[in-house]
């Protein structure tokens, strides 16, 4: 049960999960960005693109983390980390829009790709087993930034699923323009996910009590 994390216990396990984001999007990212670019997928890219988001979130997280062991209370650093995360999701959604548009209007077909259906479909399975681990550890902490980054990692099975059905449109019946439709999905989610993100109430302080 998450009450019976002490929380030392629930540090080391968050420092443990964002080491575990940071390896596992690193190679995520890069595969999917080079099958993107190899297949000419907005979708492929932009889901490699936010596997960069991701580590760079769970890095945000470990510098928060590293800030709390020097004082008891740091409140403005997890509120500076949880707007920073809702600022990379914002990011993502622009160029992610942009890119999905340009491949519609212009007509741009891309190639099919294995790859990226392999690695959606592996991505699906994985990351709602570390998003509920992270979910876990967030109320302990009381902290926003984990919280969000554990938010972050939500949205990375959402994107999953986005893409999986793209590219196996495209794969399966040749439809082209499911990989651009699925690109402004993976936009709109990003898009939600900065807006909730940077109002997000605070949750119980218990690094203040």
């Amino acid at each position: 049960m998450v009450t019976e994390l002490s929380r030392p216990h629930a540090v080391r396990r968050a420092r443990m999960l964002n080491l575990l984001t940071i390896g596992w999007n690193t190679i995520e990212g890069l595969v999917a960005i080079g099958a993107g670019i190899a297949a000419g997928s907005v979708s492929l890219i932009g889901f490699g693109l936010d596997s960069g988001i991701e580590v760079s979130a769970a890095l945000v997280l470990t510098w928060r983390l590293a800030r709390e062991d020097r004082d008891d209370c740091r409140d403005e650093d997890d509120r500076l980390a949880q707007r920073l995360v809702a600022i990379s999701f914002a990011a993502l959604a622009v160029y992610v829009a942009f890119g999905a548009s340009s491949s519609l209007i212009g007509g741009r077909a891309p190639d099919s790709s294995v790859v990226g259906v392999a690695l959606a479909a592996i991505s699906l399975a994985v990351m709602p087993i570390i998003a509920r681990a992270k979910r876990r550890v967030a109320p302990v902490l009381g902290s926003r930034a984990a919280a969000a980054e554990a938010t972050q990692t939500d949205l990375c099975t959402a994107l999953s699923a986005a893409l999986l059905v793209g590219l196996g449109l495209n794969l399966l019946l040749g439809w082209w323009w499911a990989d651009p439709i699925a690109a402004l999905v993976i936009a709109g989610i990003a898009g939600y996910a900065a807006v909730t993100t940077w109002r997000a109430p605070s949750l119980a302080h218990t690094c203040c009590s």
